[in-house]
């Protein structure tokens, strides 16, 4: 089973281990989302503040190949 990654920060939104690291979320929503290259998977790095960053995160939780965002 998946679990939150440690380094997203608190809140609603997060990523989860099955994150393959592909960058698609930090390229949808680059406010949001960091990658960590040497463990290799993205993280949340700031929740959204507004409803266009809401929305961004929404578009990339669609469509993340490995359905790893969650919120």
């Amino acid at each position: 089973m998946a679990h939150r990654i440690p380094q997203n920060v608190q809140g609603r939104f997060y990523v989860d281990s099955n994150c393959i690291n592909c960058s698609l979320c930090p390229e949808i929503a680059p406010d949001n989302f960091r990658t960590n290259h040497e463990a290799g998977y993205e993280y949340i790095y700031k929740q959204p503040d507004n409803g266009r960053e809401e929305e961004l995160i929404a578009e990339a939780m669609i469509l993340c190949p490995a359905d790893a965002i969650k919120g």
